[in-house]
C-alpha cells in the first residue's frame, strides 16, 4: 500500500484524518467592546431543520461562524469565581469558503478556537480565531509566514496546554499548531524537533511524572507508535507497534505502568482513497476488534480481542492490581466515519459511559455499561490521568445525536436532551445538570478551586448554547453542587458552534 499511494492521495488522505474526532452571530447586547478581526464568505443553509439534500453538520447548532470576533468586559449573570485566573479555550471544526455544504464533511472544517479570559471575578474577553493553516491563510487572503510543514492541516480537535505553550492538535499527519495568549497563531511546533512523523489529536498528560504521551497512526504505515515527551519537553522515547490493515485510532488510556492501544476495525481504504472519497476509512467486518497493553518503558504489546464496537473517547485509566480499569464512550457497531450521506460520521445508536475490565492475569476482557444515557466529551480532573479517579463528567447534546443518526430513510430519535453528567464511580450514581431545549452543551472541564484537597473541589466550565439570545454562554457551575443554578453565565457575543474538545489554561 505504500509504495502504491501517491503524494497527492496522501495529502488528501490526511486533510480527511479529522473525521474520527467525536463518537464528536448576535450582536453586542451589552457584551462591551465588540470588533469582527475577519470575514470570510461561508456559503451554507440557515441555521434550522435539516431539509432534503442539506447538511445537518452544517446547520444549526453546527453552522460554522463566520466571523472572527473580539469582545471586552463581557456580561455575567452571576458571579464568576475570583479564583478563575486563566483562559478556558475549545476548537472544532468550522468550515472556510464551502461552496457546496452538502459535499463537505464536517470533520474536515478548518480549526477555529474559541476562548474566554477569566481574572478577578469578570470575564475580561471572548475572542475566536482560525488555526492558520497554509490553505486558512489563503482563504483569508493573508500570507503564511515561513515555510509550510508536510501534512499541513488547520488543526481542530484539542487545544491543550503545555509548559507554557498552548498547542491546537490534530491526528494521523499534521504536526501541532502553537498559538499565543490571544489565540494568534505562531508557527508549526515539533517539540523542539524531535517529533517525526505524526502526532495524536489526544495526548495523555501525567502530572506526577511529568511526561506527555500519545498514540500516532498514520494511513501508509504498518504500525502505531506510542510517542513520550519527557520533562524537557522533547520526545524521549518512540515504540512502534505492529498493527494490519492501517486503522484509525482516535484516543487511547494511560496507566502509571501501561498504554492501552485500541485497535478499532475502521481501516483505510486505498481504492476509496485513489477515487477521490473525502474520508477513505469503512468500517472492516473481516477484522477483529482487539484491545492492546504495551508497558509504558517499551516491550510487547499483550492484545486481547473483544467485541467489536467504536470506542470513541478515554475518560481515564488505572491500574487495580493485576487488571487494568478503562473508562471511555463508545458507540454501537458499525461505525460509519465516512457517514451515509448525511454530511459527517453516522452512528447506528447514541454513545453511553462503558468500563473495560482487562485481567492480565487471567487473560481477558470484561466489559461493563456504566451508564446507558446518550452521552460524549468524558473528562477527568485533570491531575488524575492514568491514576484511580472517582469523579467524571460528560456532555450530552441533542443535536449531535440527531445529527449522528439522521440519514435518508432513517428518522432521528427524538428522545435527546442537553445535559451535564457527573459520575460517582465509587457509588455507581450520577448527577444530571439539564439544559433547555436547543441549548446545546458543549464537552464540560474541570478546573479545580484554588487550595482544593478534594478531587470534585472545583468548577465545571462550558460553552452551552442560549437559544433565546441566539449566541452562547460560558455556564460555570460548582462541581460540588453540579445540579445547583449555575454560579456564572458569561454572555459570548456569537454562537460557539457545536465541536471538539478544550482545556482550561491557568494564568
Amino acid at each position: 500500500m505504500t509504495s502504491q499511494t501517491t503524494s497527492h492521495t496522501r495529502r488528501r488522505i490526511l486533510q480527511g484524518a479529522t473525521f474520527a474526532a467525536a463518537a464528536g452571530a448576535a450582536g453586542g447586547l451589552g457584551l462591551g467592546r465588540y470588533a469582527p478581526a475577519a470575514r470570510a464568505a461561508t456559503p451554507g443553509p440557515a441555521a434550522g431543520g435539516t431539509g432534503a439534500g442539506s447538511n445537518p453538520f452544517m446547520e444549526g447548532a453546527f453552522a460554522p461562524a463566520t466571523d472572527e470576533l473580539t469582545a471586552f468586559d463581557l456580561k455575567v449573570v452571576g458571579r464568576v469565581p475570583r479564583d478563575l485566573n486563566g483562559r478556558f479555550l475549545r476548537t472544532g471544526p468550522n468550515a472556510l469558503g464551502i461552496e457546496d455544504p452538502r459535499a463537505h464533511h464536517w470533520m474536515l472544517g478548518d480549526g477555529m478556537v474559541h476562548g474566554v479570559r477569566l481574572r478577578g471575578g469578570r470575564a475580561e474577553w471572548y475572542r475566536n480565531r482560525w488555526v492558520r493553516s497554509s490553505q486558512v491563510t489563503k482563504k483569508l487572503g493573508e500570507t503564511y509566514p515561513g515555510e509550510v510543514p508536510p501534512d499541513d492541516f488547520a488543526c481542530n480537535t484539542h487545544v491543550i496546554p503545555y509548559k507554557g505553550r498552548v498547542l491546537a492538535l490534530q491526528e494521523g499527519g499534521p504536526l501541532p499548531y502553537e498559538l499565543d495568549g490571544e489565540l494568534n497563531t505562531l508557527r508549526p511546533y515539533d517539540f523542539r524537533a524531535t517529533l517525526k512523523g505524526a502526532f495524536t489529536a489526544h495526548t495523555k498528560y501525567d502530572a506526577a511524572a511529568d511526561e506527555l504521551h500519545a498514540v500516532a497512526y498514520y494511513p501508509t504505515w504498518d504500525h502505531v507508535r506510542h510517542i513520550m515527551i519527557d520533562r524537557t519537553g522533547r520526545v524521549a522515547r518512540t515504540t512502534e507497534v505492529p498493527v494490519p490493515d492501517a486503522p484509525m485510532m482516535h484516543d487511547f488510556a494511560l496507566t502509571e505502568k501501561y498504554v492501552v492501544i485500541v485497535d478499532v476495525p475502521i481501516t483505510f481504504d486505498a481504492a476509496a482513497a485513489e477515487a477521490g472519497a473525502l474520508v477513505p476509512y469503512i468500517w472492516n467486518d473481516k477484522r477483529p476488534m482487539r484491545v492492546g497493553v504495551l508497558p509504558r518503558a517499551g516491550g510487547s504489546t499483550r492484545w486481547f480481542e473483544v467485541d467489536p464496537i467504536y470506542y470513541s473517547h478515554t475518560l481515564n485509566a488505572y491500574d487495580q492490581g493485576e487488571s487494568v480499569i478503562v473508562d471511555f464512550t463508545s458507540m454501537p457497531a458499525p461505525f460509519h466515519a465516512a457517514g451515509r450521506g448525511n454530511g459527517g460520521p453516522s452512528a447506528t445508536g447514541a454513545p453511553a459511559l462503558d468500563r473495560w475490565t482487562i485481567d492480565l492475569r487471567a487473560g481477558r476482557v470484561r466489559s461493563s455499561r456504566v451508564d446507558d444515557r446518550p452521552q460524549e466529551f468524558p473528562r477527568v480532573n485533570e491531575s488524575l490521568v492514568s491514576r484511580r479517579h472517582r469523579y467524571g463528567y460528560t456532555a450530552s447534546a441533542a443535536a449531535m445525536w440527531t445529527a449522528y443518526e439522521t440519514v435518508d430513510g432513517v428518522p432521528p430519535d427524538t428522545k435527546f436532551t442537553n445535559c451535564l453528567v457527573k459520575h460517582d464511580m465509587l457509588r455507581s450514581t450520577q448527577q444530571v445538570h439539564r439544559f433547555p431545549k436547543g441549548a446545546a452543551a458543549s464537552e464540560p472541564v474541570f478546573v479545580p478551586r484554588r487550595g482544593a484537597r478534594d478531587e470534585d473541589d472545583g468548577y465545571i466550565v462550558s460553552y452551552v448554547n442560549d437559544p433565546d439570545r441566539g449566541a452562547t454562554d460560558l455556564v460555570i457551575l460548582s462541581a460540588q453542587d453540579f445540579t445547583g443554578r449555575p454560579l456564572a453565565r458569561v454572555q459570548l457575543p456569537g454562537r460557539v458552534p457545536l465541536g471538539f474538545h478544550g482545556s482550561w489554561v491557568a494564568a
